[in-house]
């Protein structure tokens, strides 16, 4: 009577771990193309400066490094720093002069609303459907930099469905277990489903650490670049203007040497 439990918990991982190597495979044969980033056109026109050897922009390095949030987070600190927008430690964003600079400015001050005031969350959110922040992540695509958004859904779907099909296992083998008539041993039934157990479980494992981080933000090649410009960081003197923009584009709000700031962004979820 327990049989069906065990071809259910089979198939579950056998279909599971073969849409997680089929979406790895794929997302690793996917053409790139190997030249650098061709220059932003949506860098900011006060000539923030280049975030590393790579030649990336803040707003590139930023959106290589955590995506659209990561974005959001660098263009509001730069325009706070500018005092052109207010940061509150309570997360609310406030317009103070309504002219953006570049096309991810102009869709910050969108994004805030005619009120003139923001919560941060609300922000980032818009920003992540904006116009200007997906030609940013089609011309890191196309250079071979960001990963295609495809790619991440694939492998997230895959690595999710990997995460049912273990739950599944172990459901089936508990309801085997119960199936056991009186007196029989249950242990060599709760056997038969340890294979299928373990081969869920090693492939979640396996796409955690392997496959999900290659298929982040960053491709290879962005990621070398992104190295780049972390040992340039390094380099700077620390406390320089350029130096706190380059740090929250790469390593989050942890990186801003302005406590009012790291509040503002801490208290919204950053």
């Amino acid at each position: 009577m327990w049989l069906p439990f065990l071809l259910l918990a089979w198939g579950a991982a056998v279909v599971s771990c073969a849409r997680v190597c089929r979406t790895a495979v794929a997302a690793a044969g996917r053409p790139r193309h190997g030249g650098p980033s061709a220059p932003a056109d949506d860098a900011p026109a006060d000539g923030t400066p280049a975030a590393g050897d790579g030649g990336l922009s803040l707003y590139e390095t930023a959106y290589l490094s955590g995506g659209p949030h990561r974005l959001a987070d660098v263009v509001l600190v730069l325009m706070a720093q500018q005092r052109r927008l207010h940061l509150a430690h309570t997360g609310w964003a406030t317009v103070v002069d309504p002219v953006g600079l570049d096309p991810v400015e102009r869709a910050a001050l969108t994004a805030i609303g005619p009120e003139g005031q923001c919560e941060i969350p609300a922000v980032r959110h818009a920003l992540s459907g904006a116009q200007a922040v997906h030609g940013l992540a089609d011309r890191l695509t196309l250079a071979g930099l960001a990963a295609p958004a495809a790619a991440r859904k694939e492998i997230g779907a895959a690595v999710r469905q990997v995460q049912g099909a273990a739950l599944l296992v172990a459901l089936a083998a508990g309801a085997a277990y119960w199936m056991v008539p009186s007196g029989a041993q249950a242990g060599p039934v709760l056997a038969w489903f340890a294979l299928p157990l373990v081969l869920t479980l090693g492939t979640w494992a396996i796409a955690r650490f392997e496959v999900q981080p290659s298929t982040g933000w960053a491709t290879e090649a962005g990621e070398a670049v992104l190295r780049r410009a972390r040992r340039a960081l390094r380099g700077r003197l620390p406390g320089a203007t350029s130096g706190g923009l380059t740090g929250l584009a790469l390593h989050g709000p942890d990186a801003l040497a302005d406590p009012g700031l790291r509040a503002a962004l801490h208290s919204s979820g950053a």
